[in-house]
């Protein structure tokens, strides 16, 4: 039986990975798998045999390959992150000095790297949602997930494990739950589960799609999901097509990119995404988060609201600018300041 110091990075890194699969979705242990899988492959090429010729020179090294390739700043703060945890799990199996992960650098993300984030702004999403609920659109797959996904800042997997039962008609309630052993996992398992009371425009909306156009389906599992598709419940990469069509801005108005809408390849279920004016789920929740915080939502509401730490929406959710956070936020108080 071999050693922990005398594994190779790519059994160390499968060894890893498999420890973390029961505390991890399975979106995150993808995430993490090519992450690892980077840092496996060149230390393949750099002819590093085992976990303990891992140092922190190896580290640097790594880094400033990722680096030489022209990788976002967001993406290699991400990649060392994952590294630096995966070096503390070979710290704590006695395959590396003790220490090592502190040389794992994870650079910063400067401001303006931060701010490009995209996310759907305000004025789009709240234009899209008025247009869905006055057009023949109304109570439409896209509309209903639009309303759901803006007022609740839910993540995609939140709302891809909706079923039917999980709308609450008359007290106006979406109860999130996580159910691992049938195919719909929330990112935070049981620490995801809650319950979210939305608005009488959303509530109509979900009942409009119910009676009119929701397929009435069950899943593998017997289950009826609330978003549903011709067969069963929807994979991820379905939902996400559907929201990159439910925010095409050529739904309520001219194409700002000056194509044919009848024409525009964009508007294939396939290539919905190419639309550089279409949001993907996550643009949504960011852009969902961000409104909670502009309206004065306090801040441990949206944070039970959208299932996130407020030192996390800070961080990743909050893209409110300077100026916005100025005038939505702060200038309504000023009167306070007011010197009688």
């Amino acid at each position: 039986m071999i050693t922990p110091k005398e594994m190779t990075p790519r059994e160390a890194w499968h060894r890893y990975l498999d420890g973390r699969r029961t505390e991890l979705t399975d979106e995150s242990v993808a995430t993490y798998h090519y992450r690892l899988k980077l840092f496996t492959e060149w230390c393949e090429e750099s002819d590093i045999e085992t976990v303990s010729e891992l140092n922190g020179w190896v580290l640097d090294q790594f880094e400033s390959s990722r680096s030489g390739e022209g990788v976002a700043a967001t993406t290699l703060h991400n990649e060392m992150e994952t590294l630096a945890q995966f070096i503390e799990y070979l710290e704590r199996i006695e395959a590396v000095d003790d220490g090592l992960s502190d040389r794992v650098n994870i650079p910063d993300i400067p401001d303006d790297e931060k701010s490009r984030e995209t996310k759907l702004e305000t004025g789009r999403a709240l234009s899209l949602i008025r247009y869905y609920r006055s057009s023949e659109l109304a109570g439409s797959r896209n509309h209903a997930l639009l309303e759901v996904a803006w007022h609740t800042g839910a993540r995609l997997g939140g709302i891809r494990a909706l079923d039917l039962r999980d709308f609450d008609v008359g007290e106006q309630l979406l109860e999130f739950v996580h159910r691992p052993s049938t195919d719909t996992p929330l990112k935070n398992k049981r620490h995801g589960e809650r319950v979210v009371a939305i608005r009488n425009g959303v509530a109509k909306a979900l009942r409009q799609y119910i009676q009119s156009e929701r397929s009435d389906k069950h899943d593998d599992h017997g289950r009826q999901p609330l978003f549903s598709s011709l067969q069963d419940r929807p994979s991820t990469n379905t939902m996400r097509a559907w929201m990159y069509t439910a925010t095409f801005p050529c739904v309520h108005g001219p194409c700002p990119h000056g194509h044919d809408s009848e024409t525009c390849e964009f508007r294939s279920h396939t290539h919905a995404s190419k639309c550089p004016s279409s949001r993907a789920p996550h643009h949504v929740r960011t852009g969902s988060i961000t409104w909670h915080q502009d309206r004065g939502v306090p801040r441990e509401v949206t944070s039970e609201r959208v299932n996130a730490s407020q030192e996390v929406i800070d961080r990743y959710y909050d893209k409110a600018t300077k100026r916005e956070r100025m005038e939505l936020r702060r200038r309504p108080h000023l009167e306070k300041l007011e010197i009688q």
